[in-house]
């Protein structure tokens, strides 16, 4: 069972491959490079984004007025988002050492970079601050639980579970005692995590 779950991860990792050499293809048709984590765009590029860019006023007065009512119910979301970001920075610079679970590089999950779209305007531009931000935020917070998941209790659900985290896969099977035994032993030294997941 193990060898045919490892086939399906080695095959999963090279769709995943594939995804990223298909989105490196899709930059170039749309003439973007990466330089020193700098996005930049060609002149002309640049050019029709800012000829498309819809004004903040006209944005703002096209607006449907219960997106603009309920706004700050979404923005007030940053409060718990931020207390947990914060909460669990500490919980992993504090908990990760004991247990020698390697630490979760935080940037790595926070991406803003969507303000160098010359068309989007300086609300659109916040309103994508801010969806990094959370999106970030909770993705390293996934990140942190599923690693102290990896060291405290690797053992797969009885039910399948929706969108599991990249370590789920090496948890041992509901039911294996023994398998979750061997899991808990090979951590004695520290949780060992792969990169690539």
């Amino acid at each position: 069972m193990t060898g045919q779950l490892d086939v399906l991860t080695e095959k999963l990792r090279s769709v995943e491959a594939e995804i990223e050499a298909e989105l490196a293809k899709r930059a170039e048709e749309l003439r973007f490079r990466i330089e020193k984590r700098r996005i930049v765009f060609e002149q002309d590029v640049k050019r029709i984004h800012r000829a498309i860019k819809t004004r903040a006023s006209r944005y703002f007065i096209d607006a449907n007025p219960l997106i603009v009512l309920s706004a700050p119910v979404i923005y007030s979301l940053i409060v718990p988002v931020a207390l947990v970001d914060i909460w669990v920075m500490a919980y992993q610079a504090i908990c990760f050492p004991i247990y020698k679970i390697p630490k979760v590089r935080r940037r790595d999950y926070l991406v803003f970079d969507r303000h160098h779209l010359a068309y989007l305007n300086i609300i659109e531009k916040i309103n994508c601050a801010y969806c990094s931000y959370c999106n970030g935020a909770i993705a390293f917070v996934r990140e942190v639980a599923s690693r102290t998941e990896v060291y405290w209790c690797p053992i797969k659900h009885a039910r399948r579970i929706l969108g599991p985290h990249p370590h789920y896969l090496g948890f041992a099977n509901f039911g294996d005692a023994d398998g979750f035994r061997e899991k808990l032993m090979q951590m004695k030294d520290g949780v060992k995590i792969d990169d690539a997941s």
